[in-house]
C-alpha cells in the first residue's frame, strides 16, 4: 500500500479565563466531514500554498520564538481563526492594539466568505486593509503527525493565543456546526462519559491545558518546553492494538484504544 501524502496543517487554542478558571473554544465538526467528522475539535486546518507567499512576511509581527519553517503554519492559524470563528489577530500597521470589534466586523462582512471558500488568501485581506498579523500573539504549542496507516495524514502543529476580550468567537455553520467555551477538564470527562467526541490528538493536548487555572500559566507553561513531533503508532495487547505515542512528547498517557482516533 502506498503511504498518504503528508499534508501540512494548523491548529489554534484559543483561551481565555472564565469564572471558574481556563477556558479554550472549541468547535463541533459537521458529521459529514470523513475525518473527525462530528468530532470536537480546535478551529484549523491545511496551509494553503498562499501562506507561504513571501510578500506576507513585512506584515508580520516579529516572533523570534516561531522558526522560518513554522511561518506558513502560524499564517495559517491566524488565517483559519479568523475563517472558522471570526477571530481575527491583526493589528493596523503600525499600531500596537488588535483590531476591535467595530473593525472587525467590517473586515468580516468583506473578506471572511471570500476567504473561507479559497477565492481569496490572508495577504489579500491585510494588504488592501494595511494591517499586520500578530504573530507575537502565537504560542507554539504540539505537533501532531497522522499515523502512517491512516488514508488522510497531515502534519498538524498546534499554537496557543489569548482570544481578545471584545471579539466573539463563533462557529462558521459549514465545516463546523456548533461551538463552545469549555474547561479543558470537562472536555475530557464529556468524552470519557460519552458525550462528546474527542479523538486522540485532541484528548492528549486538552490534558496538558488540564495542569493550568488560566491562559497566562497554559501560555508560560507551553513557552517553557518546545513540543516533540509526536507520531502515534500500533502495538499489540492482549486485549488487542493501541495507540502509542512516545512518553518525551509529556502527555499524561503515552498509549490509547485504537477507537480514540477518529
Amino acid at each position: 500500500m502506498t503511504e498518504a501524502r503528508l499534508r501540512p496543517a494548523a491548529t489554534v487554542l484559543l483561551l481565555r479565563d472564565g469564572a471558574s478558571g481556563l477556558e479554550v473554544f472549541m468547535v463541533q465538526r459537521h458529521y459529514q466531514i470523513d475525518f473527525a467528522g462530528g468530532a470536537l475539535v480546535f478551529p484549523g486546518g491545511k496551509v494553503d500554498e498562499r501562506d507561504h507567499a513571501p510578500e506576507l512576511r513585512p506584515r508580520l509581527t516579529p516572533n523570534p520564538a516561531l522558526s522560518s519553517e513554522l511561518l506558513p503554519f502560524a499564517i495559517a492559524a491566524l488565517r483559519e481563526s479568523f475563517e472558522e470563528c471570526g477571530v481575527l489577530l491583526a493589528r493596523a500597521a503600525g499600531g500596537d492594539a488588535l483590531v476591535d470589534a467595530a473593525r472587525l466586523a467590517a473586515l468580516e462582512a468583506k473578506w471572511r466568505q471570500p476567504m473561507a471558500r479559497g477565492e481569496i488568501g490572508i495577504l489579500d485581506m491585510i494588504a488592501a486593509e494595511d494591517l499586520t498579523l500578530a504573530l507575537d500573539r502565537l504560542t507554539h504549542y504540539s505537533h501532531w503527525v497522522t499515523p502512517t496507516f491512516m488514508p488522510k495524514r497531515f502534519d498538524t502543529h498546534f499554537f496557543l493565543a489569548t482570544a481578545p476580550a471584545d471579539q466573539l468567537a463563533l462557529h462558521d455553520g459549514g465545516e463546523t456546526v456548533d461551538s463552545i467555551w469549555i474547561d479543558p477538564t470537562q472536555a475530557i470527562a464529556d468524552a470519557v462519559a460519552g458525550k462528546r467526541s474527542v479523538i486522540f490528538p485532541t484528548r492528549m493536548n486538552l490534558s496538558v491545558l488540564a495542569r493550568d487555572r488560566n491562559a497566562s500559566a497554559a501560555i508560560a507553561r507551553a513557552a517553557a518546553r518546545p513540543p516533540v513531533r509526536v507520531e502515534p503508532w500500533l502495538e499489540d495487547r492482549p486485549g488487542g492494538q493501541v495507540l502509542v505515542i512516545t512518553p518525551e512528547a509529556g502527555y499524561d498517557r503515552t498509549e490509547a484504544p485504537i477507537s480514540e482516533l477518529q
